[in-house]
């Protein structure tokens, strides 16, 4: 039975009635240039078959809104979330249904008349595992409203009312990634400066193995201590009476203000090497991670690359792995993705100190089973791995390794659409 259809019998049992819509979004794997989207710079998601249902039935002579969360019910957890449309307001600590109501308020600034409402949330999206389970919740609510409501929302006014929701309203530190990852889906660029724009990558190759550690983490934590030590360097950086002219009109003293895409790493090092460890570490690692992460987009548009473009911006230890990939016959495109995504999990472990001797015991046996690339997804500290196979049956061995080696939960997912209508 799919998820939809058991969310459609269950709303009936809770309310006595069936939804006017159901609509869902996917989880998205971050998959590259993790911990840049709050910088302004590009990143790259993949939308997948772990999705958010959400059941809507509008009551037009009530503004009362009832919320029912079937996985917390499951789970012997507080699932039921009523309030009112004259008085909605955040709920004080880590409240579920503060996602549906920080949808409501951002809906009701843009001057949207609601009514009353019933509410049903199934999930197979797992919380706290870096996949973006609250955008998949937020617009999963915000598609079936629009719906519902027969409004005229795009997905990317969709994507932005989901992100202004969980950023503004909520006051999570986040990014657009996962808000624009849920709501496009498929493999897609996004550019994280005004006006927004998302380019989707026609790739569909190998098969993608999510491994969650079952450590939960918390992007409203981690996100503000990485900020902070960027603006630290950043602030010291500014005060040097000798940095040039050229690199000073490219920085700024904010995480976002540099122009990041900019700056080569060559001319800003002696700089660098004059800072403290950690800021220098921290601003090394966005450099680094958006040069990788556009030679990874090169080749998923299938361009030509030469090996020598790869060597540049390689340590020496990953060189032999992309002479190979190069010469390789087969699967050369997925062989050379791979070494990108060991490349990019090795910055955010080294450079920004976001893994776990567990994670990496969990990585290593991905690796050992036939992974090409296995690197970190969301906020790091936690949360999931993502591994790419070569196909399906080397996935199922990555899967069992990656649980015999300590992961949780796992899953063999596919690229997946974006938000829809059941």
């Amino acid at each position: 039975m799919s998820l939809g259809h058991e969310l459609n019998m269950k709303f009936k049992e809770t309310f006595g009635e069936r939804p006017d819509v159901i609509a869902s979004s996917p989880g998205r794997l971050d998959f590259l240039n993790t911990h840049q989207d709050y910088k302004g710079l590009p990143v790259v998601s993949v939308g997948i078959n772990l999705r958010t249902y959400i059941a809507v039935k509008v009551l037009k002579d009530t503004n009362e809104i009832h919320i029912v969360s079937y996985n917390l019910k499951m789970e012997g957890e507080d699932y039921e979330d009523v309030f009112t449309l004259d008085k909605v307001e955040l709920r004080p600590g880590k409240w579920f249904g503060n996602y549906l109501r920080a949808g409501i308020m951002a809906l009701k600034e843009r001057g949207i008349k609601l009514s009353g409402m019933k509410v049903g949330i199934l999930s197979s999206v797992p919380v706290g595992g870096g996949l973006a389970s609250s955008a998949a919740l937020l617009v999963s609510f915000l598609g079936a409203i629009t719906y519902a409501y027969d409004l005229s929302f795009s997905r990317k006014e969709i994507a932005e009312l989901a992100y202004h929701a969980e950023h503004d309203i909520m006051g999570v530190p986040c990014g657009r990634l996962d808000q624009y990852g849920s709501a496009f889906g498929k493999v897609i660029r996004i550019e994280t400066r005004p006006p927004y724009n998302v380019e989707e990558i026609d790739f569909r190759r190998g098969t993608f193995v999510v491994l969650d550690s079952g450590i939960k983490h918390s992007t409203a934590d981690i996100h503000p201590r990485r900020q902070s030590e960027i603006n630290e360097g950043l602030s010291l950086l500014m005060s040097m009476d000798d940095l040039p002219a050229s690199l000073r009109n490219k920085l700024g003293k904010r995480y976002d203000e540099p122009l990041w895409e900019k700056i080569g790493i060559e001319e800003i090092e002696p700089f660098l090497r004059r800072l403290p460890d950690v800021p220098a570490r921290r601003i090394e690692f966005t450099l680094r991670m958006n040069t990788s992460t556009e030679i990874a987009l090169r080749i998923m548009r299938g361009e030509l690359i030469k090996e020598n473009e790869f060597l540049k911006i390689l340590p020496a230890h990953f060189h032999d792995s992309i002479r190979d990939a190069i010469r390789s016959s087969e699967d050369k495109d997925l062989k050379l993705l791979g070494v990108i995504m060991n490349y990019q999990h090795e910055l955010l472990r080294d450079l920004y100190d976001l893994s776990l001797p567990v994670l990496e015991k969990i990585r290593n046996k991905a690796l050992d089973a036939g992974a090409y690339g296995v690197k970190l997804s969301g906020a790091g500290l936690g949360g999931s791995l993502i591994a790419l196979a070569p196909n399906r049956e080397v996935g199922k061995k990555v899967l069992e390794e990656g649980l015999s080696a300590g992961a949780k939960r796992g899953w063999i997912v596919e690229i997946d659409d974006g938000l829809r209508r059941e």
